[in-house]
């Protein structure tokens, strides 16, 4: 009987060794999270060139290419705020894009997303401030054109 019970013992110990680390791995600290990260501001900064250059079309397409490497970096449990800039401003982006073309609705979505991001943000920090002020004064605008 003894031996059961130390058996049963050591199983427990063994069992909970088994129950995986006490720290969970960090996705944002991998090589290949990082260069997507880069690559997305990269070309966030290419898409807002080729608008404010008059190109939509080729903003469109590069935004467009964009989307899956966003929502691979923001798949993970906690993404890392470099990763929320990103995409924040791909969705800043495209609603000034919807904003110009008068898609009021469509273009206060892409706004409210960036004010949901960031009011809800922790820690917050003055850029998570100016991003939120930023959010509602385009969704603001959205609004006044929504209205008339």
């Amino acid at each position: 009987m003894e031996a059961v019970r130390v058996l049963a013992i050591l199983f427990a110990a063994l069992l909970a060794g088994c129950s995986g680390s006490t720290s969970p791995h960090d996705v944002t600290r991998e090589l290949w999270y990082q260069q997507t990260v880069a690559q997305v501001a990269q070309m966030n900064r290419e898409a807002e060139n080729f608008f404010k250059g008059g190109k939509p079309d080729q903003a469109a397409a590069t935004i467009e290419k964009a989307e899956p490497l966003v929502r691979r970096l923001l798949g993970i449990s906690h993404p890392s705020v470099e990763a929320a800039q990103a995409a924040s401003d791909l969705d800043d982006l495209y609603g000034r894009m919807l904003l110009s073309n008068r898609h009021y609705g469509w273009a206060r979505l892409q706004f409210q997303k960036n004010l949901s991001r960031w009011k809800h943000w922790t820690p917050q920090t003055p850029d998570t401030e100016r991003r939120v002020k930023l959010a509602l004064a385009e969704i603001a605008e959205c609004d006044r054109h929504i209205e008339d």
